[in-house]
This record gives structure tokens, C-alpha cells and sequence, in this order.
């Protein structure tokens, strides 16, 4: 009996010592298995980061040719066929004119490369782009970003489209002083920013000056830093009277806007009616059709005159009318706006535009719209009434001496940086560009590169 219990004993601890074993494996196993997974874990975190850096890389290679492409105009004359080596001599000479070297490019018919530019050399970050053009008015930008072996692509589109000034924005511009010799009054008819002033004033500090009580409704911005605004009546802006109306709404210091000038020798290719020179005879009420005015007329119109399509005046000229014009259509006088001379255009009788009639003959100039007057050579002057304008006006200089009281679709532009705009008399102005031409007739000057928002997609990534 006392061996056969010392037997089971034995048996006993012969099965725990097994089981201890089995256990010893298991968490062996399992801390094998652990070590396993964790290490995996590491090196996919570590993929994962480098994988992240490269879309950082691309991100940032992005926001660089982004800034770069922002800056690219070419003239809206170059033809289609050459607007893409157009873009790329100007992104090439912009990189040259601000010390750009480490940014190389290999312009090709359709594509310019950009290759590997360093962001982190220690980190073997960098990025390069391929510009592709894919269509008319289309390029393609796709930026590879790498972190070492890892890389990251992301592609977008821009389009080539005209420039918007945004000297547009104003309802009156001028890079001279204004004058308003009376009790002024300047609204707009949707909201208070469509009567906005601009005035550039350099050399020039009274940048405006207004002799009676003030009624506008928009803000004044005068670029002019050492500039004053003189107001020797009541004021009020922008619902504010008195001073707190200059100290919220009249801003001097801003920033600069740029005036563009109008191709007017566009226009002359719809001048196709009859030339008026010093032989013809302008006594009595005529209809001026798709008309030139010959350089060195100086023609004076007695009588009432309609204008259909074009009137384009070549310079120089002195054109005067004592009757009134009624412009169904575009005045439009070419010259340097530089050079303005013995320019003018003197209205002494009622004046208002509309747009071109609805004749056929008219088809083909119908789409020039959003603008009235372009004579950035020429000084205008209004002593009758001035009732109707359907858009931009782009003058040398303005002079105002009759009743004003006009609805203005479009912006007042005045070129002349010594003459002031004057406006005497008790003038209102009414802005209404509620319908207003985003790329006014004549203005379309430069082609830009516009960003795609919509076309942003990451469309590869390599490990």
C-alpha cells in the first residue's frame, strides 16, 4: 500500500512540471508573437510617416508653383498656337528677374518640367512638377512630392482666362485729384460699395475736395499717403455724419490700383460706315452709323446727333457737339493715353448712351458690352445734361459744368494725373452695377492663369 501511494505522488508531479512547460511555451509564443507585431506596427508607422511627408512635399511643391503661376500674365493678342510658350518664357524670366536658380525648367511644344527641387536635404524631401497643356484654354499642373523611395503626386488644372481689374470695383477712379464744386451726390443704387471712390492723387495732396454738403453713400480710398480730403460742407458717408463719417469711410495710405488702358484700336475694325473729314458738312441733325472721324477734323456738330455702333475718333481731334447725342452703342477715341495733347470731347447739349440697336448690321459687334465711352486720350466735357451712361467711361479727364443727374451702369475712369475731375453744381450719380460686365468691352488686355479649386486629386502614391 505505501508503494502505491509514493507511485501516484511520482505521477503527479510528473504532469505539473509538463503543464508549467506548456505554459512557459505559450507565453513564450506569445511574447514572440508580440514583439512580432509591435516591430510590424513600427515599421508601418515609420511608412506611414515617410508616406506623409512625401504628400507634404507635394503640398508644398504645390503652394510654391501655385505663387509662381499666380503672377503669369500674357497679352490677350497672343495668338492661341503661342500661348503656351508665352507662359512659359514668363514663368522662365520671372524665376531670372528674382534670383530663382533652383528652380530649373525644360519647356517642351506641350509640357514644361520642373525636375527634383530640395525641400530637406537631411530628410531627402523634395518635390518636382510636370505643367502639361491639355487644351485650348487648359494646363495641367502635377507636383511629386518624395521623402526618399516614398512619393506622392497631386495633380490640378488652371485656366487661361481674361483678367478682372479690380479698378472695377469702384464706381469712380481717377489718378487725379476730384473737385466737387457744389453739393455732391453719389449713391449706390444696390449697395453702398458700387458707389465707391478711388482717387490716386501722387502728385497732388488735396486729393479731393467738395465745396458744399456731402451725400454718398460709398467709401473714398485715396492712395496718396501725405494726401487730404478737404470737406467744407455737412458730411455725410455711408449713413455716418460729421467726422465720424471721414473716420469711417475716407481711407488714405491704401494700396495702389492699377488703371488699365482700353485697346481701342481693337474697335476700329467695326468702323466700317462713312469717314468725316474738314470737306463734310455738319451743320444740321445727323446719324452717325459705324462712323470714323478723320485725325485733325475738329468737325463741330450743330444739330441732335445719333450714334449707331462705332464712333471712332482717330487723333488728333477737338470734336464738339451743340446739340444733343444720344450714343446707341460705343464713342470711342484712340491715341496714347500718355500723350493726350489738344485732345477733346466737348458735350454741350443732353447726352446719354444705350446699348447697340437691334438691327442685324449690328450682330457682330452686340458682344462688346459693358462699356460707353473709351478715349483715354481725350478730355470729356458734359455742360448739358448728363442723364444715362451704360458703361465704363475711360477718360483723360472729366469735366462736369451742366445737370448732372445720371444713372452710371459701369465705372468712371480718368487717366489724367495733374487735371482734376470736376463736378460742379448740385450732381448726382447713381451707380448701378447690378448688371455689371465682369471683363468690360476693350479691357480684356491680359490673359492670367486661374486656379481650379474643383480639379484638386492625389493620383498616385508609391512606397
Amino acid at each position: 500500500m505505501k508503494s502505491t501511494k509514493k507511485l501516484r505522488s511520482q505521477k503527479r508531479r510528473g504532469a505539473a512540471l509538463i503543464i508549467a512547460m506548456m505554459f512557459v511555451l505559450i507565453f513564450s509564443a506569445l511574447a514572440v508573437s508580440m514583439a512580432t507585431i509591435s516591430g510590424t506596427s513600427v515599421q508601418l508607422a515609420d511608412n506611414q510617416r515617410k508616406a506623409d511627408s512625401a504628400r507634404a512635399s507635394a503640398e508644398s511643391g504645390l503652394d510654391v508653383l501655385r505663387f509662381w503661376l499666380n503672377r503669369i500674365s500674357i497679352p490677350a493678342s497672343t495668338p492661341q498656337a503661342h500661348r503656351f510658350y508665352s507662359i512659359a518664357t514668363s514663368l522662365q524670366n520671372d524665376l531670372t528677374e528674382n534670383n530663382i536658380t533652383n528652380i530649373n525648367m525644360y519647356p517642351g511644344s506641350s509640357t514644361i518640367y520642373i525636375p527634383s527641387v530640395t525641400l530637406n536635404l537631411d530628410k531627402m524631401q523634395n518635390f518636382s512638377a510636370l505643367i502639361t497643356h491639355i487644351g485650348a484654354e487648359t494646363l495641367r499642373l502635377d507636383v511629386t512630392g518624395a521623402h526618399g523611395l516614398f512619393t506622392k503626386t497631386i495633380r490640378v488644372n488652371y485656366d487661361m482666362e481674361p483678367y478682372a481689374y479690380p479698378i472695377f470695383d469702384f464706381g469712380l477712379a481717377t489718378k487725379g485729384p476730384v473737385h466737387f464744386l457744389g453739393n455732391p451726390t453719389v449713391r449706390g443704387a444696390n449697395s453702398n460699395r458700387e458707389a465707391d471712390i478711388y482717387i490716386e492723387s501722387q502728385n497732388n495732396n488735396l486729393a479731393l475736395l467738395i465745396t458744399g454738403n456731402t451725400n454718398f453713400d460709398g467709401d473714398i480710398s485715396i492712395a496718396n499717403i501725405n494726401a487730404n480730403a478737404d470737406f467744407q460742407g455737412n458730411v455725410l458717408i455711408g449713413g455716418d455724419h460729421g467726422q465720424e463719417a471721414i473716420d469711417n469711410h475716407v481711407f488714405i495710405g491704401v494700396g495702389p490700383t492699377e488703371f488699365p488702358v482700353p485697346d481701342t484700336a481693337h474697335f476700329q475694325q467695326y468702323a466700317t460706315g462713312n469717314v468725316i473729314d474738314s470737306s463734310d458738312d455738319t451743320s444740321d441733325n445727323m446719324t452717325l452709323t459705324n462712323v470714323t472721324i478723320q485725325a485733325g477734323t475738329n468737325p463741330t456738330f450743330e444739330g441732335n446727333i445719333i450714334i449707331k455702333g462705332i464712333l471712332f475718333i482717330e487723333p488728333p481731334n477737338r470734336i464738339t457737339f451743340n446739340g444733343n447725342v444720344d450714343a446707341r452703342g460705343m464713342i470711342v477715341a484712340d491715341g496714347n493715353v500718355d500723350e493726350p495733347g489738344t485732345n477733346k470731347i466737348t458735350f454741350l447739349g443732353n447726352f446719354a448712351t444705350s446699348p447697340f440697336p437691334n438691327d442685324s448690321q449690328f450682330d457682330v459687334i452686340r458682344s462688346e458690352t459693358g462699356s460707353s465711352i473709351l478715349a483715354p486720350a481725350f478730355a470729356a466735357s458734359f455742360a448739358g445734361n448728363f442723364s444715362a451712361l451704360g458703361g465704363v467711361m475711360a477718360v483723360n479727364t472729366t469735366h462736369f459744368s451742366g445737370n448732372v443727374s445720371a444713372v452710371v451702369k459701369g465705372t468712371i475712369i480718368n487717366y489724367s494725373e495733374d487735371n482734376p475731375t470736376i463736378v460742379a453744381g448740385n450732381a448726382t450719380l447713381n451707380f448701378d452695377r447690378s448688371d455689371n460686365i465682369r471683363i468690360p468691352a476693350g479691357f480684356d488686355t491680359l490673359r492670367i492663369l486661374t486656379y481650379e479649386p474643383s480639379s484638386y486629386e492625389e493620383i498616385a502614391s508609391y512606397y
